[in-house]
């Protein structure tokens, strides 16, 4: 993956490394960038976890256990109050990514495919359309 590539040291690395992605790029460039909401830039990221899930956080109680199993940084798109505060007790990073971003990075794989089988794709609702059929 890559983040995997990108190999970062800390949670501002994790950021960076996002920004490197295009339809975060575009989103931060629109003032709605990855953010830090638990630890800080130069805080050690360690092992990384990235929990996307559609429309929900799930438990907090989750938090917690991917603490206890050595997990240092969450990378979601959206950080409930009480995630935050079980986040802090357990020193969890948080970092919440652009929603729209993510979203248009699962929709545009779904995209390419349809490009690449004639469809034109027309992008609103602040899809973030980048195509990687070239």
């Amino acid at each position: 993956t890559h983040l995997d590539k990108a190999a970062p040291d800390t949670v501002g690395d994790v950021l960076h490394a996002l920004e490197e992605i295009p339809e975060y790029r575009t989103a931060a460039e629109h003032k709605n960038r990855a953010t830090a909401v638990a630890g800080d830039k130069d805080s050690p990221c360690g092992k990384i976890y990235v929990d996307f899930t559609g429309g929900t956080s799930g438990s907090s109680e989750n938090y917690k256990r991917l603490a206890e199993a050595g997990i240092s940084t969450v990378i979601a798109m959206h950080c409930t109050e009480e995630h935050l505060k079980v986040a802090k007790e357990h020193y969890l990073n948080v970092v919440v990514a652009s929603h729209m971003g993510s979203d248009s990075i699962g929709c545009n794989l779904f995209l390419d495919a349809l490009e690449r089988q004639g469809v034109a794709i027309l992008p609103v609702s602040g899809l973030i359309r980048v195509s990687r059929n070239a």
